[in-house]
């Protein structure tokens, strides 16, 4: 995709910006997509486009891409559990704690630090800071991530991550116990205009569907699954929260939740905060169609250590 120029034309029934047209058929970013817009490297039907443009059928896209960066990360020698891997991709289970990518804070230590120096030439796959990364895990949630490798396999998975065609399902405890056995929560969520370092269930916010089913009711929580039909930063803590629910360990949603559980329940919730090590949060499972070989790929990933131990606890396994 870097340092080339593509020739989109538009498909009959295509509605909305260029930007988020650009961004769709390239699997880039809207900011990048933007950007291009705005530095005269997007051509709408041979002249110079802005941004907010609406596209229509039949009109021709040019971009180009310019070749990419170089990239000002360090390959480290970092442990990785990769469950699999070829020639276009890997899945990795990602350890609590570890961050997935540089940002202010995290120049190393993180994921891309350790596949950089797993993977050749993975520098120009997806973008100058986020080499090979397709989808993210916040830093205190474990579990499994695809990552590809080349820029095909990273274009393939990026659109059906944008179709919804990736199943990405999550074990997770909450607090208190659910209506229902399964509950759909469909709420738009944005960055919280009190703190911008929080999510938050807004109006105007990004479109954001995610599904819970109850798999065990404990004495004052609930073990759920979770499936994601959207990818927002933060989605599950947040919506989990916007119905009462916030996450187990959660230390920016959930903070203190067991406090306000009174009655004889009162010393097991206390307990199970004080036993949980981090956010009851884990990537249990992936699936998705490769991009290249078009194989259903179906990966699982148990509940690591320190969350087995306090589900054990929780259930009444741990004598």
């Amino acid at each position: 995709m870097e340092g080339t120029t593509h020739k989109l034309i538009v498909p009959e029934g295509e509605v909305g910006r260029l930007d988020a047209f650009v961004a769709a058929q390239l699997a880039l970013s809207r900011t990048r997509a933007q950007k291009l817009v705005a530095s005269g490297m997007v051509l709408l039907d041979g002249r110079a486009a802005k941004k907010s443009e609406p596209v229509s059928a039949g009109t021709v896209v040019e971009v180009r891409v310019p070749p990419a960066e170089s990239v000002e990360i360090e390959a480290e020698d970092l442990p990785l559990d990769i469950v699999y891997e070829d020639e276009a991709l890997l899945v990795v289970n990602k350890a609590a704690g570890m961050v997935v990518h540089p940002a202010p804070g995290h120049r190393s230590g993180t994921m891309v630090n350790a596949l950089m120096h797993h993977i050749r030439d993975l520098s120009g796959v997806g973008g100058r800071l986020r080499p090979g990364i397709v989808h993210r895990l916040d830093r205190h949630t474990s579990g499994l991530l695809v990552v590809a490798k080349n820029d095909d396999a990273h274009h393939g998975l990026s659109d059906a991550l944008r179709k919804h065609e990736v199943r990405r399902l999550y074990d997770a405890v909450v607090w208190g116990h659910l209506s229902e056995d399964e509950v759909t929560i469909d709420a738009a969520i944005g960055r919280d205009r009190k703190d911008r370092k929080r999510m938050a269930v807004m109006k105007g916010g990004k479109a954001a569907l995610s599904r819970a089913v109850v798999r065990e009711r404990w004495t004052r929580a609930d073990f759920l699954q979770v499936a994601l039909k959207t990818g927002r930063t933060h989605q599950i803590r947040v919506h989990l929260k916007h119905i009462g629910h916030p996450v187990v360990g959660d230390a920016v949603y959930g903070v203190g939740w067991e406090r306000g559980m009174g009655g004889p329940q009162h010393a097991w919730a206390k307990e199970l905060a004080r036993r949980v090590p981090r956010q009851f949060l884990h990537a249990a499972e992936l699936a998705f169609v490769h991009p290249i070989s078009g194989e259903r790929m179906h990966f699982e990933a148990p509940l690591p250590e320190d969350l087995a131990q306090v589900a054990a606890w929780a259930r009444g396994e741990d004598s």
